[in-house]
């Protein structure tokens, strides 16, 4: 099972770029990039948003929405967290989004799949054991939904980012939707291991079906996801013959960014 530590977190950090390790630097130049595969707004412009929570009894989904104010609709990006939930830092990293000019929506999987509460700092490998893939993914599908529904998204430009649990998530969620325009993976964790009931499908099998635009992201120390692992990852991408960019970190740890 994923960490349910809270080492995965994606981190703001001082505007230096990530340098030689990929430990220093902020997630802003990489946000950037998803920026570049899915948007077309124009430079210079500024932009106030809306970020806020959202409720199962109020808006039909439990997590986080921000998006830019005023009418029309912006590419969608829905952001799949880390093992320990729905963390600060997704909150920060949709708002750096929607000021980009997107709407943004962090869904709070473990919310969605019954399991109360604002933070779920070491339970994720609990609730992993009792939900497999295809309750995530059940999940996760009814989130892009309403991301998609949404009066201010257009549905044809959406792109999914995840880290960590989130990022193993989002390869077969890709594979599945091909409606999908990109995908960013940061440091999905993955590992050589047979299929089971819980997870059916590897992640070798479906990265070769996405047919979307791909950033991954690993960093060379990490522990949950070998080298090897990363390398085979790599080549099923490239078989599946989707535009692809892959960035390896060699000093970095999982989560590093």
């Amino acid at each position: 099972m994923e960490s349910g530590g809270s080492g995965c977190s994606p981190r703001r950090r001082a505007e230096r770029g990530l340098g030689r390790g990929g430990r220093e630097g902020r997630q802003t130049s990489l946000v950037i990039k998803i920026a570049n595969l899915v948007s077309t707004r124009r430079k210079g412009q500024s932009i106030s948003i809306t970020a806020r929570k959202l409720t199962q009894e109020q808006d039909g989904i439990p997590g986080w929405i921000a998006h830019p104010d005023g009418h029309g609709r912006h590419p969608g990006v829905m952001m799949l967290h880390h093992a320990p939930g729905l963390t600060g830092d997704y909150k920060i990293n949709a708002s750096l989004l929607a000021q980009l000019g997107f709407t943004v929506l962090v869904p709070s999987l473990y919310n969605m799949l019954g399991v109360p509460g604002d933070h779920h700092l070491g339970q994720g490998a609990e609730i992993q054991a009792k939900h497999g893939d295809a309750d995530f993914l059940r999940v996760i599908a009814d989130a892009w939904r309403y991301l998609a529904a949404r009066p201010d998204t257009d549905p044809e430009r959406t792109a999914v980012i995840g880290h960590c649990l989130g990022g193993r998530l989002g390869i077969p969620f890709a594979a599945d939707t091909p409606k999908l325009r990109a995908l960013v993976l940061y440091y999905a964790t993955i590992r050589d291991e047979p299929a089971s009931p819980m997870r059916p499908r590897h992640s070798f099998d479906t990265a070769k079906l996405i047919k979307c635009a791909t950033l991954v992201l690993y960093g060379g120390r990490d522990h949950l996801t070998s080298n090897q692992t990363q390398l085979q990852l790599w080549q099923r991408f490239i078989e599946g013959g989707a535009p692809l960019e892959w960035h390896f970190f060699s000093h970095g740890n999982h989560g590093f960014a």
